[in-house]
């Protein structure tokens, strides 16, 4: 078995298995090349793609929009506009096949751009961003004063009662960033719909009966589709809890120090519950793409819409109860980067909070160091009728040159191990990609070392023209062959179902037999003495390491305080060596369980009256979210 060299990309028409051509992209531009963008949902190939761009320091957007034509680059006017602050070096972009000419040495734009990740290339955002049908005319906008109340998810259902202040939505701004639903494309931004209280507030009223709203009609009249039908939506639960009618622990009964009272049910008494809201619902395949492919892109744009709505003066907690498994893990993504200016530029008006993930015994990071000759195998289990792709990241540090990343599929023999700088494909008989390894000397993904993308094809497809990669478990072998001590850390991608949802997806994960899985009540947490290399410190939602944001980590009200899928604070595998500025402890810690059995918080279901119950640091989150508001 051989590995086949890089092809020339289609859309870049960059030759990728040229020396050195890898080196400072996203591996995940690379392999999304390499199989034609298959896992992207696309019907026929992208005419635009979308990017998260990093400008060089001293760069303004608008010096990057006019040394481009705006026939190969799109950048929505939010970045050049009054909510933009001065000295920002991010924005998002959609471009064409010249843009990546024109980043090349000598190019335009090649002094400019520091780096670029790709967002997801679906739907209307692989179209014409410039079409007539796209990009409406200039509209007046009132900014909202004060405190505002940002919040950025999926499934927000604005009519709900938790929601109202006298029968009008506490929502002022609500921007859908799919194509379903009805209202006009905001002007600074170009695509998805938007609307306003001004729209939303006739319908509810002419949708009122004896003072009791028929959410079901107004969300008709908006064509929101069939997530409103259903009884949980991710975003209306978190909403409720950053900004709904009574907090979290007035509806938990035996909140220390009161072990044996009930709950209160009385009404929040705070800025919170009466905030005004703006809220960016995600495109429908950000949601459904798990691992966050597309996800730095509508959060970037997420975050730059709600202070477009925001006057100078006010000032913004926004809520991001979102994110994925793998990645750098030390702040230096493109996303968190981005944030972390963001925040800074703002001067103290806007803060970010972000969950710190519920992957804790996930089995989706390893953590091994080797010294000169030393190697280690790690145990990638690849699912069966797993309908979409999988990717596991290899971070290693600088000056690390020496690893080289060997490959065993399934059942087959071992693939030649390959260096820094080295990349390849190993394909089936009729020339389709069935896994990658791309193994840049440097990547725009992360800022310190670089990073191995291992991809692999579904294993399972209705189409039996779709290429399928074996099942079972894939050998990832990691040798030192130069001198010192190299730690490294292996980051199995998000790859789960979002419930109500159908996309054949299934998590992989690492296995070892040192690792303990028996439930044992000492089996949830690492011990410094065991030898596996799979480690549960480390599994760390991947957008929320940056050092502006606020993590959060869950802890249980009752019982054992920690909740075991969330990262612990402290870290009980402190002592095991990490990569430099690895983050692994959130900021602080909320309530995501009620007790070791009722895991999980009560909040708002989609319809009034309804309640639910969410389970994870996604709980956690907006509780912060609104002592940071309550505050501001």
């Amino acid at each position: 078995m051989q590995w086949i060299p890089l092809p020339v990309g289609g859309f870049t028409g960059i030759d990728w298995a040229l020396p050195g051509a890898t080196t400072g992209f996203d591996p995940y531009l690379i392999w999304a090349e390499v199989d034609n963008f298959a896992g992207y949902g696309l019907r026929k190939p992208p005419k635009w793609l979308p990017l998260l761009v990093e400008l060089a320091p001293g760069v303004s957007v608008a010096q990057f929009e006019a040394a481009a034509s705006p026939n190969w680059l799109d950048v929505p006017p939010v970045y050049t506009g009054p909510a933009a602050p001065a000295g920002l070096r991010y924005c998002t972009a959609r471009v064409r096949p010249p843009f990546f000419k024109h980043i090349r040495p000598g190019g335009s734009l090649h002094a400019l751009v520091a780096r670029f990740e790709l967002g997801l290339p679906a739907g209307h955002h692989a179209d014409d961003p410039t079409a007539p049908s796209g990009r409406p005319g200039p509209t007046q906008q009132p900014l909202l004063q004060g405190k505002v109340m940002g919040l950025i998810d999926g499934g927000l259902a604005f009519a709900n009662a938790n929601f109202l202040h006298n029968g009008k939505v506490r929502t002022r701004y609500f921007w859908r960033q799919d194509k379903q639903g009805k209202g006009a494309a905001p002007a600074d931004l170009g695509y998805g719909h938007e609307l306003t209280a001004a729209d939303i507030n006739p319908v509810i009223a002419h949708n009122r009966f004896g003072g009791l709203v028929d959410e079901t009609a107004v969300y008709a009249h908006f064509d929101m589709g069939m997530e409103m039908n259903k009884h949980l939506n991710h975003g209306t639960h978190v909403l409720d809890m950053a900004s709904g009618p009574r907090t979290v622990t007035a509806q938990i009964a035996g909140v220390p120090p009161h072990p044996n009272a009930p709950p209160s049910w009385a009404m929040a008494d705070d800025d919170a519950s009466q905030a005004h809201i703006v809220a960016v619902q995600l495109d429908w395949d950000t949601v459904l793409d798990s691992s966050g492919g597309s996800m730095n892109v509508h959060i970037m744009d997420g975050l730059m819409y709600i202070l477009s709505r925001c006057a100078a003066n006010a000032k913004v907690a926004t809520n991001l109860s979102w994110g994925t498994f793998a990645g750098p893990h030390d702040g230096t993504s493109v996303l968190e980067a981005a944030m972390d200016q963001l925040i800074d530029l703002e001067a103290g008006r806007l803060q970010i909070i972000i969950p710190a993930g519920n992957a804790y015994q996930s089995r989706a990071h390893s953590n091994v160091s080797l010294a000169k000759g030393e190697k280690s195998t790690q145990h990638w289990r690849g699912q069966p009728d797993d309908m979409t792709q999988n990717f596991l990241e290899i971070w290693i540090p600088p000056g690390a040159e020496g690893i080289t990343v060997q490959i065993t599929p399934p059942g087959r023999a071992a693939l030649p191990a390959l260096a820094w700088g080295q990349s390849g494909t190993w394909n089936n008989a009729h020339g389709k990609p069935l896994c990658a390894l791309i193994y840049p000397k440097a990547v725009a993904t992360g800022a310190n070392g670089t990073c191995a993308l291992v991809a692999i094809a579904p294993t399972f497809a209705f189409k039996h023209k779709t290429a399928t990669a074996p099942s079972g478990v894939w050998q990832i072998t990691l040798a030192n062959t130069r001198k010192g001590t190299v730690t490294i850390d292996a980051y199995v991608e998000r790859d789960d179902i979002v419930s109500g949802s159908h996309t054949g997806a299934r998590q992989s994960h690492f296995e070892d037999k040192w690792y303990d899985t028996s439930g044992n009540p000492g089996s949830f947490v690492d011990h410094p003495d065991n030898p596996s290399p799979i480690r549960r410190s480390g599994n760390f939602n991947s957008i929320a390491t940056g050092g502006k944001t606020i993590s959060v980590g869950g802890v249980r009200v009752t019982g054992a305080t920690w909740a075991h899928y969330s990262p612990r604070k402290p870290d009980p595998d402190a002592g095991r060596p990490e990569r430099p500025g690895v983050v692994k402890v959130p900021d602080t810690q909320a309530y995501s369980d009620e007790n070791p059995i009722l895991l999980g918080l009560k909040g708002a279901s989609t319809r009034s009256g309804g309640v639910v119950r969410l389970v994870g640091t996604s709980d956690a989150a907006p509780q912060v979210t609104r002592k940071v508001f309550n505050a501001l």
